[in-house]
């Protein structure tokens, strides 16, 4: 029987709850793996007790040298500055308490530049949803967020709109058969996409690992408030960047971010950064990487890799679907939020995050979407220095996932669906219209930030369900 060795057995031994007791199991068992426990313990216990002993040993070095490493130095943990930077917010008074709290709590930090909260703000973690942080130097991975570079993408083509109440059973097929809803969902047959031939994947141990389920979930959609939806898009007047005459058309917008590989290269920087980063207990979440550290580089690398990968999984759900209309798209307008940028501010380049808000520079194309039944905007920046050149993403939660469950019935929901036309396939009352805030509203707080220059109304939605 070949030999099994546990930390626990370590560490009954008196070695430290360290990294050097993963090294030691498997030194051990793959070298003495036909010894006796008893003597492999004996022999563990004799490296411990003198590790100078064998820092020459051929194969026991690489635990004795784990043994006498010096100590790290304790990190002293970074003071908030008592007065946080000055930030402007658009809408306060449909803005929750939470969301303010922890604006003010990155308002405070030492890197902290400019800051602005959009009207579609709430709580959320590390920079609140609708927070823009501009930061010296410095990338904050939940600042940023989880699903890195979650993006809107809508294709409008010149289709009669009539045919999505015609032919509305064609038109949930085409959704159903172009991707995948939910969080654990994966292709059984990879798409071909030059995303998964970047080099990044080969280089970044992290990224290597993540290759082969993010090659079978290119193109999904996931979970929560992503969706794919086709309806109706109203243009009353030309605008010379979208390019489109005044009309009604038949668009496809889509709203889903990186998928898993965004989830874990959050969760594994978030954690080197607070390894790195100690801040006090309320703004743990805050903790931020330099880019001139190998970590930050790293760190700023991987995310865009997400952001492009997040963009190419919309690129694979609207050309599947293009292909199925048999109609080639007029115009295509995408962007995203989640993601840090680094841009020019007041002469400084800095690091500006958009935790769920939508970039607005001087003529850049957005779209910000409403609810399952409220109608959307296509916008265009206005390059606001107050907002950071930033709007929100959407309308914004005014219920948690659990109040809307609570609260909310099915015949509510079902009666508001019929009262805007809209098919609803999946989709749970924690994204019910009534768990939003008014998308008009919040578009009259945003006045100065963007341009509209186009609507969107759902009519045949698609989402993951409860």
């Amino acid at each position: 029987m070949k030999l099994k060795i546990t930390g626990k057995e370590l560490r009954k031994l008196g070695y430290p709850e360290s990294p050097v007791i993963a090294v030691a199991i498997d030194v051990l068992q793959k070298n003495y793996k036909y010894h006796t426990l008893q003597d492999v313990l004996q022999l563990a216990k004799q490296v411990l007790d003198a590790p100078e002993d064998y820092l020459d040993h051929t194969i026991l070095a690489k635990i004795a040298t784990r043994l006498v490493e010096p100590p790290k130095p304790i990190q002293t943990e970074i003071s908030l500055n008592k007065d946080g930077i000055t930030f402007n917010t658009f809408g306060a008074e449909h803005i929750e308490q939470g969301a303010f709290h922890q604006m003010y709590q990155a308002a405070k930090l030492p890197i902290s530049v400019a800051g602005a909260l959009m009207p579609d703000a709430h709580q959320g973690y590390g920079l609140p949803i609708g927070g823009v942080l501009a930061t010296r130097n410095a990338v904050i991975p939940y600042g940023v967020g989880v699903d890195i570079g979650c993006r809107m993408c809508l294709s409008v083509y010149d289709l009669p709109v009539k045919d999505l109440q015609h032919r509305s059973h064609f038109f949930e097929k085409a959704i159903d058969d172009s991707t995948l809803f939910g969080s654990g969902a994966q292709f059984k047959q990879a798409e071909d996409h030059a995303i998964m031939e970047d080099s990044l994947f080969y280089e970044v141990p992290l990224l290597k690992n993540l290759h082969a389920r993010a090659w079978k979930q290119l193109g999904s959609s996931g979970s929560g408030n992503h969706f794919v939806e086709f309806g109706i898009v109203h243009i009353d007047a030309y605008d010379t960047m979208l390019q489109l005459e005044p009309g009604e058309y038949l668009g496809l917008l889509s709203h889903s971010g990186s998928r898993a590989l965004g989830a874990n290269i959050a969760q594994h920087y978030t954690k080197i950064a607070r390894s790195k980063c100690r801040l006090p207990k309320e703004a743990s979440h805050l903790a931020w990487l330099h880019l001139d550290d190998d970590d930050g580089i790293t760190y700023w690398l991987a995310m865009n890799l997400a952001g492009n990968y997040a963009s190419a999984c919309h690129e694979v759900i609207h050309n599947r679907i293009t292909k199925l209309l048999g109609r080639k798209p007029l115009q295509r307008v995408e962007n995203h939020h989640n993601f840090a940028w680094k841009e020019m501010y007041n002469g400084e380049e800095l690091i500006v995050h958009r935790k769920g808000a939508t970039p607005a520079a001087e003529n850049v194309l957005g779209i910000i979407p409403g609810s399952m039944t409220a109608k959307g905007y296509i916008v265009k920046g206005k390059g606001e220095v107050a907002s950071i050149s930033s709007a929100s993403h959407g309308a914004g939660r005014k219920m948690s996932r659990s109040q809307a469950m609570q609260s909310i019935s099915q015949k509510a929901m079902k009666d508001e669906l019929r009262k805007h036309g809209v098919i609803l396939s999946g989709g749970g009352l924690d994204e019910a219209p009534f768990a939003y805030k008014d998308i008009d509203v919040v578009m009259q707080s945003q006045q100065h930030l963007v341009d509209v220059v186009g609507g969107f109304s759902p009519k045949i939605v698609r989402m993951a369900g409860d």
